[in-house]
Order: structure tokens, then sequence, then C-alpha cells
């Protein structure tokens, strides 16, 4: 398997509940934000994407909360490839602190057009993947 990606998160207030740890949905932008800076840093903009009429859709999220995350946390999202078909992008992702995991998903991402329906996955996509070796 490749090395995952890895994006620093830092909880804040906002990203607690009432308990001070981090409230369950706040984890999906954290994952949001690890998937969309990994494909930045292989050079994939969702804004050159949107300039070619697609976008990613989230099809399923399959996620397992191992531990709390506490406010001022820092924590590292990291996001590996798992496959690539057609118009699906697999993802596996999980947020760590020091190294413990506290929250894995599983995520299959679909293209999509922005005028609606399928769209076959951007070659950008599918040779990142054939280069990680996950094709």
């Amino acid at each position: 398997m490749s090395r995952a990606h890895s994006f620093p998160v830092r909880i804040y207030y906002e990203d607690t509940d009432f308990s001070g740890n981090v409230y369950h949905a706040a984890y999906l932008k954290f994952f949001e934000r690890g998937r969309t800076e990994f494909l930045r840093d292989e050079g994939i903009h969702h804004s050159e994407l949107a300039a070619q009429g697609l976008a990613f859709a989230v099809r399923s999220m399959d996620i397992a909360f191992d531990g709390a995350a506490h406010i001022d946390d820092l924590l590292t999202v990291t996001t590996e490839i798992a496959a690539v078909s057609g118009a699906r992008l697999t993802l596996a992702q999980a947020i760590l602190r020091d190294g413990a995991v506290l929250t894995r998903a599983g995520v299959v991402v679909v293209a999509i057009r922005t005028s609606g329906g399928p769209a076959r996955m951007p070659a950008a996509i599918r040779a990142l993947a054939a280069k990680k070796g996950t094709d």
C-alpha cells in the first residue's frame, strides 16, 4: 500500500460539544479537508475540475469512532487511495492524535458532471492511482 498523505488539524472550541469532546459531525469536515489537501498536493484542484464541468460527491462513508479528540488537540488526517474504478474513487482515511487512531473512515467518492449525471473519473485521478499502485 502507498504512503498516506498527512494533513494537520487543530481542534477549536467551535469543533466541540457541551462535554468538551469533538462533535461527531466535525470529523466529516476534517476528512473533507484531508481529501482536498491530498488532491491539491497532487496538483488536482477542485476549481480546475469545476471549470471542466466536473465535481466529486461522497457516495458513501463508513466511519468508526475509536476515541475522542478535545479542544486544542493537534490531529493528523491521513488519506490514502484504496481503489479507483470507472467513476469511483475509494479512499482510506484516519484521524490520529500522537500516532493513536481516533477515527477511521472508508470513503467512496464519485465523479459527477456539474450539469448533472455521472462522469468518468478524471484522467489525473486515474494516473495518480496507477502511480500509487492501486489501480
